[in-house]
């Protein structure tokens, strides 16, 4: 383990049963931690209401709730899956977590759109539901970990793999922990913890942020790097684009929810819509849903759907805290890929918002993006180099303690998560970005196996994790024709 080690010393009186419990359950966010909750803002008071009243840590459902939607509930309006309030209680054709949350809890819908408190409320009753259907009794529920599976119910996927992406998302924020801004100006803070969630059977499900899950063999990506997850096929129009119809320009959009949810929005059949590309948020990760060579539906306008390629990024258009360096970075160097292969112009006139599409009713991507800067990374200012950082791969929580150079080809990095003792060795390479080199990270915990990533990867290798608690590390990469090779190290 790389970074300090802290110690915390035993405590030196003993509790009494009834205290102790009181204890673990504040410890868990099952019930409010003393005279602190008496500064709590009324969002922050209703989710330390709502998780004492069903039981559900309250970490856990504000993490949940960031993950949806930056505990921001849109004045009752719907997200495009159709989820309403901070919360993201849901209405559609196969999710009805809204409906159920009325049934639980008694609530009007109406108050469940819009009261920020109801809505938490729901959330937390339908969270407690999830919970009972596994069999959690009161032991189980106080740990956070063991909720995995109840919180994969939540999001509603109708994938394995979608299923853990919306709960890795839920516990990597739990994990990191963080400090959200509500509109109203309220801060509501979740303290950084250690998190090993049980998944249960979505162990086995395909990891959609590790490197080798990138792509399936069946249907590799048209840009390197991207992770494929397919649409339904009854949300875009199969086509044989550009020999049926030119592609000459690119949509930009907002999703109107969240990464996770907009994904399976897309592989839901009822969605009756569809893009080429959805970008997250912290870290610029992309997914391909839709081939480059069929239309996606996503501009409402059919001539725009035959000539043109459509990114969705993560986020509302109302909010611009979603809108990050990250992502715009990633998103332009998307595009720079797609204009060199189809020979489209990088500029504003086939460069354009949705709310640019001729007939449209839509306003995405909305007055928070930065198009001046996001241009700027298209056409080469400041956007040429890779578009990710090391601390965009390895994720939430991970700093850079140590590096190496890979001549001019590329830089190793190793990283150290202080929330939960990991480790994390990433590969970024600095030349032939976008096209797939041989690439090469890996981190060996002393006494253990080494876990190597490479392949042939557009623009890293990597995340290698690894917890390492008490022992030495040693790690190192590849590119181009360029070895680094640490010893032990980083003890302690």
């Amino acid at each position: 383990m790389t970074g300090s080690l802290i110690v915390r010393a035993p405590r030196r009186t003993a509790l009494i049963a009834v205290g102790a419990v009181t204890l673990l359950l504040c410890l868990a966010g099952l019930v409010p931690a003393g005279p602190a909750s008496a500064a709590e803002g009324p969002l922050a008071t209703a989710f330390t209401r709502a998780a004492a009243a069903h039981g559900v840590p309250r970490d856990l459902l504000v993490a949940l709730a960031y993950a949806e939607t930056h505990l921001d509930g849109h004045d009752g309006r719907p997200s495009a899956s159709g989820g309403y309030g901070v919360a993201h209680l849901v209405s559609n054709p196969t999710l009805h977590t809204l409906e159920e949350a009325a049934r639980l809890t008694g609530a009007p819908v109406a108050s469940l759109k819009a009261d920020d408190a109801a809505n938490v409320a729901g959330a937390a009753a339908v969270l407690r539901a999830g919970a009972d259907a596994l069999g959690l009794d009161a032991a189980a529920r106080a740990d956070a970990d063991r909720w995995y599976t109840a919180v994969a119910r939540y999001g509603g996927a109708s994938t394995p793999e979608v299923a853990r992406l919306y709960a890795d998302a839920v516990y990597d924020l739990l994990s990191a922990g963080f400090s959200a801004r509500t509109p109203a100006g309220e801060t509501i803070t979740v303290a950084a913890r250690p998190a090993h969630p049980d998944r249960g059977a979505l162990a086995n499900a395909r990891d959609l942020d590790q490197p080798e899950n990138r792509t399936l063999a069946a249907a590799a990506v048209d840009y390197p790097g991207a992770t494929w997850v397919a649409a339904s096929s009854a949300n875009y129009a199969v086509s044989d684009r550009p020999a049926s119809d030119s592609i000459d320009r690119i949509v930009i959009h907002v999703t109107q929810g969240s990464y996770a949810g907009t994904i399976s929005w897309f592989q839901n059949p009822a969605a009756q819509v569809s893009a080429h590309y959805v970008v997250r948020s912290s870290d610029g990760a992309i997914t391909q849903m839709v081939r480059e060579k069929d239309r996606a539906w996503h501009a409402g306008n059919s001539d725009y759907n035959h000539h043109s390629i459509g990114i969705e990024h993560e986020g509302y258009v109302d909010d611009a805290s979603w809108f990050t360096d990250a992502m715009y970075r990633s998103s332009a160097a998307l595009v720079r890929s797609i204009a060199a292969r189809y020979g489209i112009p990088t500029d504003r006139s086939h460069i354009v918002g949705h709310s640019q599409v001729p007939g449209s009713d839509h306003t995405d991507p909305g007055p928070y993006w930065d198009w001046t800067t996001y241009m700027r990374y298209v056409t080469g200012g400041g956007g040429t180099g890779n578009p990710y950082t090391p601390e965009q791969v390895c994720g939430t929580g991970y700093s850079v303690i140590d590096s190496a150079a890979l001549g001019t080809a590329g830089t190793v990095y190793l990283l150290y998560n202080s929330g939960n003792g990991y480790n994390c060795v990433v590969t970024l390479k600095k030349t032939s970005l976008g096209t797939a080199t041989a690439t090469t990270a890996y981190l060996e915990v002393q006494g253990k196996s080494r876990v190597t990533d490479s392949g042939s990867y557009g623009y890293y290798a990597g995340p290698v994790r690894a917890a390492a608690a008490d022992k030495c590390v040693k790690w190192g990469g590849k590119a181009g024709s360029s070895t680094y090779d640490s010893p032990f190290e980083h003890c302690g």
